[in-house]
């Protein structure tokens, strides 16, 4: 298509980066990704990518490499970076590695795209966790999770009005990549905004003890291996279907001049929201197994309840979520059953080896 947009997609291999270049690329859009193929399953989902759009283009590269990110933004009308390293728990292992993918990889972007003649515009994906752990949202509990005491809180969630308080590696190096994207918007005159996500879950989400909790449990249930949980398993989160944030995306994309330089939380809202042991009830009544489960100690920047309040994004784009849990949920179980038909006997008994006993954050 002569006129449509030319976008590149930061860590496209990966989950949400997958889901959004399959919509794009449906709609005729030309597409670029920028994958390292780092993370376990980005493989798999490039290969199903590239089976269905031969017409995607693909670099294999690092945004710690500033060469390859020039490369890679040359002739984009717009960018979205997803493109990180995601777990808070890989954070505290290596804290450097996660500094220069999140924070030097992102001011790489920035500095390419600065660069560029006519600058693309960008949408960066933050998250949740810039907020830190949250010590003074009371919460009491009841019998599957918890619920905060401050009603207006719990009637709305948590506003963009919050204080940031950056905690664990990852949430440093997440924070301060959107304060730099934000800021080259202020300061340079870029086109940009920050999501600050919550639980996203849906397709192609190869789900771990790390990160993608989701996915991990109906991975685990459909493998019948134990998971570990850290905590009690009643803290709450809000959780968005991948499809849903597809359209924030765009909706963002397309208002991207009046929106430019604002951050916005994203997440499923006080409509979806679940605690952990409600998850595994939902699963277990979705699949008919039963998931073994155990507990531990409770971890570096977890919060007991983190809902998001979506009211600023959808009051400023008509979004609003469509998918409830239940169907989303069900989406993501037939999908982990028609992804398992598409892996030989020996990649099946790796699978699951690989989840047998791990462990789930949310």
């Amino acid at each position: 298509m002569a006129n449509a947009p030319r976008i590149l997609i930061t860590g496209g291999a990966g989950f949400v980066g997958t889901n959004l270049a399959k919509h794009l690329l449906a709609r005729g859009a030309n597409v670029r990704i920028l994958d390292a193929l780092m993370r376990s399953g980005s493989e798999r989902n490039l290969e199903w990518l590239a089976s269905r759009y031969p017409v995607l283009e693909v670099m294999r590269g690092d945004v710690r490499d500033r060469s390859v990110v020039t490369e890679a933004v040359a002739g984009i009308d717009h960018i979205f970076h997803l493109a990180a390293q995601v777990a808070v728990t890989s954070s505290l292992v290596e804290p450097r590695l996660d500094f220069e993918i999140n924070a030097l990889g992102t001011l790489n972007l920035l500095e390419a795209a600065r660069a560029c003649a006519k600058p693309p515009s960008i949408i960066f994906s933050s998250t949740n966790k810039v907020y830190g752990v949250l010590p003074d949202v009371q919460v009491r509990a009841s019998d599957k999770r918890y619920v905060p005491v401050d009603e207006t809180l719990r009637a709305n969630g948590i506003d963009e009005r919050r204080p940031l308080d950056f905690h664990s590696p990852y949430g440093c190096s997440k924070g301060a990549a959107e304060q730099y994207v934000l800021d080259y918007s202020r300061s340079f005159g870029l086109k940009a905004v920050v999501f600050r996500m919550s639980c996203i879950y849906g397709p192609h989400q190869h789900g771990n003890e790390d990160q993608g909790w989701v996915a991990h449990f109906v991975r685990s249930a459909a493998a019948d291996s134990p998971v570990t949980i850290y905590g009690d398993g009643k803290q709450v989160r809000d959780a968005l279907f991948v499809d849903d944030l597809v359209d924030a995306f765009e909706r963002a994309r397309e208002s991207i001049d009046r929106l430019s330089g604002q951050a916005f939380n994203l997440g499923g809202g006080v409509g979806s929201t679940v605690s952990l042991l409600e998850l595994i009830d939902h699963i277990e009544r979705l699949t008919g197994r039963r998931l073994r489960t155990s507990f531990d100690l409770w971890r570096v920047g977890d919060q007991r309840y983190y809902v998001s309040d979506v009211s600023r994004f959808s009051k400023a784009t008509g979004w609003h979520v469509r998918t409830n849990l239940e169907t989303g949920l069900k989406a993501l179980c037939e999908w982990f059953d028609i992804a398992t038909q598409r892996i030989d006997p020996a990649g099946t008994r790796r699978s699951r080896e690989e989840t047998a006993g791990r462990k789930a954050r949310p």
